[in-house]
């Protein structure tokens, strides 16, 4: 006998061990040879990452796919793993060290590496057994980082091969540079942050004209938030078809505080709606100026460190073509090497002083920041690694456009084709230590050599010196006599940026590039889940890395789910203190509980909002599944291997497996659409109100009768749509219904697999239309007459009469045979036809049938006319606010998205109420 209550904290780390004990989740586990292959590869979590919400939401997913097509019988592979999350990680180290006052520097690369590999041996990787709790059923023997010798090997194999191609190069360009990390980080890596600052209007002298701060036609104003870098201000652009600035295009200004001469150029970047419609060209310090750089070949002057202080006194691009007088020098001496910060009260401080600040304006404004090092980041003039990721992103185009790879919803395929059809060069290069180090070697005069090992690098060298005559051919034969490894060759110190590695996950996690019979079984994998951000970084890249070495697409669909938000529609976050941890809802409530809900409400395109009093309604309903188990148990149920659906002769047990074979097509339908909210309301749907509230109260007179073939019939038939309900529900809630499967086996074990997630997804095709037209009949007027007594707040123990006007002769006969169970669940008393209501009657119509419960003697109808008038009123008044609100466009246009959202579910919701309460109040005045 079940428990009385069911005890998560007890049966999921039961189950877990069990299904590990049976290594239940193998590839191949539970198919038969030769079937088809099912491949998911998991996103790899961070192995400095911990369980979160959007983890839970993601995998949970992912999950449900994987044990769904496991019971439909196929070769599936869950591909887990973790990626070495070079940032993180190394900032992770670097922290430990430093509480032990020793700083990175301190060690030598190979020793810092050693301490990363110790950290990760003993604290990385803690995130996937927490996603075993949450129940995620990979291939566990099969995990893979990022950092295995084999990945590393693909990586290598790629990068040189990318090289030799002519699609990775050396380049120098602007990147995002974390001036506390000290290295190049993705767009990724980069958060906007509202910030409150000025904005500083500033008077350019034009050229060969005594300057007048008085005099307009002495200057251009430009405005900035950045004063510090007018210091690298190489032009100031206005729109070409702005008459103001046409007569000075092509003219020079004089650059404040340096003394350099800047041209007026005419480009379309420059708003002339914007300030005053010129805009200081500063290519070394923000992305937009460096295209408008290039477009008119203007020099880029980098004016900061890497640590971003000023540099003026030995920075020969900055020094160059000026004038340098002692009033000059003085002021760069002064400027020399302050933080970027300083320098900019310094500047400004500066020109107020002689004249060439116009004004300040309070401004708030986005400041990118890097999301690890938490300090502004700066657009860098660097030289950097790179990939030619528009030649890569053709075929990867044509793909989705082919529809050879589907991007669910649909919407994001424009999005994927806005980004991938203006894609930039990809910064591979990071300046760190943990990573895959760029195998690239130079030469004494600079030039590289790309290898996959240093002594094929180094073989190449001396065969390309060798051939060369001069000063360098002797310089490699004279070292070549006393050769000491190092002398020759030095290793580019860069290391890869993660996405590169990440980029390979598909066939990198099944051995490539050696040719694996996994490579060749379970590639192509078929669907990835993911989030929406992620849709450039590493979807788009694993698309064009999977196609150029593997000829085929990484996955034929892209499921992106949304994200996971607070109950009131706001992003969690640490700094809004709304962030809710999904190990202490599964301590709460359950892995089950969690993962049901979660799934309920991923509707596509629309944000999960998680109110942890949903999760608890969600174990309600576990709860409800276990107790109707109980209750099976309690009036004997057992399962009859030799019960045949058509063998069922009851039109209740006809109906209850007609409905399952309809739940069954509705759930498959949800998953294999990728609609699983729609598949988890289908199951809820059955599960509760037809299979709980309706099938096991209509089977009580059975159970308590004297028709022992009534009886054994409809025990077989609890029995069996008990195991196919625990099947239907396994891939949303699988502790709970693997523990049920295990309870009610039987004494002898039976015929079913032992393991629920071995079973075969159900494929029932019972259909009679009759008996569930016949029952559902049934069910639609105990609901009717229970939804009026609930509306007009009739008392629960008053016994109504039931008068029915026009009824049919099937009806009639449905009447006959219903007549116990209409009294009993619907609390009626006589049952009579009539040919016009009774007055005081309230009224439904059912198919032909109008449905009479004569209530005038039960309550007080004036009374509750007016009462739901009132609240009627009430409810009418705040529709009418609501949408007032609504419809003013400043308040939609400015007040946070998730206020807005909330704001009409409300309406929403009001609006369900309104049309309740007036069918409820049409009722009373009706019977009154």
């Amino acid at each position: 006998m079940l428990e009385k209550t069911y005890d998560a904290k007890t049966v999921e780390p039961k189950i877990a061990k069990l299904w590990e004990e049976a290594d239940a989740f193998r590839a191949g586990a539970g198919a038969e040879e030769g079937a088809e292959a099912f491949t998911i590869v998991i996103p790899p979590p961070n192995v400095t990452g911990s369980l979160h919400m959007g983890h839970a939401l993601n995998n949970t997913l992912q999950d449900i796919l994987v044990r769904f097509e496991r019971m439909r019988g196929k070769n599936v592979l869950w591909q887990p793993g973790m990626d070495h999350a070079g940032i993180a990680t190394q900032m992770v180290v670097e922290r430990q060290l430093m509480e032990r006052q020793i700083h990175r520097r301190d060690l030598t690369r190979e020793e810092f590496i050693e301490k990363v590999w110790e950290w990760k041996a003993e604290s990385g990787g803690a995130i996937l057994n927490q996603l075993k709790r949450l129940g995620a059923s990979a291939d566990w023997s099969r995990e893979r980082f990022t950092m295995d010798e084999g990945l590393s090997r693909a990586v290598l194999e790629v990068f040189v091969t990318l090289y030799k191609e002519g699609l990775i190069y050396k380049d120098k360009r602007l990147v995002n540079w974390d001036p506390k990390l000290l290295t190049a980080i993705s767009d990724l890596e980069v958060e906007q942050q509202e910030v409150n600052g000025n904005l500083w209007h500033f008077r350019y002298p034009v050229g060969g004209v005594a300057f007048d701060p008085e005099n307009p036609k002495t200057f251009i104003t430009v405005a900035t938030t950045r004063p510090e870098t007018m210091l690298g201000d190489t032009a100031v652009a206005v729109h070409p078809d702005d008459e103001r600035f046409r007569h000075l295009v092509g003219k020079n200004l004089v650059l404040p505080i340096v003394g350099r001469k800047i041209p007026v150029v005419a480009d379309a970047y420059s708003d002339p709606e914007k300030g005053s419609g010129a805009v200081k060209i500063t290519p070394a310090h923000d992305f937009n100026d460096f295209e408008v750089g290039r477009r008119h070949k203007l020099p880029a002057i980098n004016i900061l460190t890497v640590e971003a202080a000023v540099t003026l006194r030995d920075n020969e691009d900055f020094l160059a073509g000026l004038e340098v007088t002692p009033e000059r020098q003085a002021v760069w001496d002064e400027l020399d090497g302050l933080d970027r910060f300083a320098a900019r009260k310094k500047i400004v401080e500066l020109m107020e002083a002689n004249g060439f600040l116009e004004k300040v304006e309070p401004h708030r404004h986005a400041v990118p920041h890097g999301d690890r090092g938490g300090v502004p980041i700066e657009p860098f003039l660097t030289e950097q690694w790179y990939a030619n990721a528009a030649e890569l992103a053709k075929p990867a185009i044509a793909s989705v456009r082919e529809g050879r790879t589907k991007i669910i919803p649909g919407n994001w395929e424009k999005t994927y084709f806005q980004w991938m059809e203006n894609i930039e060069p990809w910064c591979i290069s990071r300046q760190l230590w943990w990573g895959h180090q760029i195998p690239a070697w130079y030469g004494p005069d600079g030039r590289v050599f790309v290898e996959k090992t240093e002594e094929e690098a180094l073989a190449a060298a001396i065969e390309y010196y060798l051939a060369l005559e001069g000063p360098w051919k002797a310089w490699v034969e004279d070292k070549l006599e006393n050769f000491q490894p190092g002398e020759i060759l030095t290793r580019d110190e860069d290391v890869l940026d993660t996405w590169f590695s990440s980029a390979l996950w598909p066939f990198s996690t099944l051995g490539w590039p050696d040719q694996t019979p996994e490579l060749k079984t379970y590639y192509q994998t078929d669907v990835l889940v993911t989030g929406f951000d992620l849709i450039f970084f590493w979807v788009a890249r694993m698309m064009m890395m999977g196609l150029h070495f593997m000829g085929e697409e990484p996955f034929h669909t892209v499921y992106m789910h949304a994200l996971v938000r607070d109950k009131n529609g706001q992003k969690m976050s640490k700094s809004k203190g709304n962030v809710v941890d999904p190990l202490d809802l599964i301590d709460e409530y359950g892995a089950d509980a969690l993962r049901f809900t979660l799934t309920v409400m991923a509707a596509q395109g629309r944000d999960v909002k998680l109110d942890p009093a949903r999760i608890a309604g969600y174990r309600n309903f576990g709860t409800k599944l276990w107790n109707a188990t109980r209750f099976a148990e309690m009036n004997e149920v057992a399962r009859n291997d030799d019960f045949w659906l058509n063998d069922a002769k009851l039109a209740v047990n006809r109906w209850i497996l007609t409905e399952l074979t309809r739940a069954t097509r509705e759930i498959t339908d949800g998953i294999t659409s990728y609609r699983f909210n729609e598949a988890a309301g289908a199951a809820y749907r059955f599960v509760w109100n037809l299979f709980c509230d309706w099938y096991l109260e209509l089977l009580k007179p059975v159970f308590m009768g004297t028709d022992e073939a009534a009886k054994a019939e409809s025990r077989a038939c609890v029995a069996f749509v008990l195991d196919e309900i625990y099947k239907l529900l396994h891939p949303m809630m699988p502790f709970m219904t693997e523990e049920l499967w295990a309870e009610t086996a039987g004494e002898e074990g039976q015929e079913r697999p032992s393991l629920l997630c071995h079973a075969a997804w159900p494929s029932p095709d019972f259909e009679d239309a009759a008996a569930a037209a016949d029952i559902n009949w049934l069910v639609d007027l105990v609901s009717g007459i229970r939804s009026v007594r609930s509306e007009m707040n009739v008392p629960p123990a008053a016994i109504a009469p039931l008068v029915l006007i026009g009824v049919s002769e099937e009806t009639r006969q449905r009447l006959d045979r219903h007549a116990p169970a209409i009294k009993r669940l619907a609390r009626v008393g006589d049952i009579s036809l009539a040919d016009a209501a009774p007055k005081g009657s309230a009224q439904i119509v059912l198919n032909e049938a109008t449905i009479c419960l004569p209530l005038g003697s039960l309550i007080d109808l004036a009374a509750e006319a007016a009462r739901l008038q009132k609240e009627l009123a009430k409810v009418t008044e705040e529709i009418a606010r609501l949408h007032k609100k609504l419809s003013n466009e400043k308040f939609v246009a400015n007040a946070p998205e998730e206020v807005v959202e909330a704001e009409r579910e409300k309406l929403a919701e009001y609006r369900e109420a309104q049309e309740k309460l007036s069918v409820a109040l049409a009722r009373v005045r009706d019977a009154s």
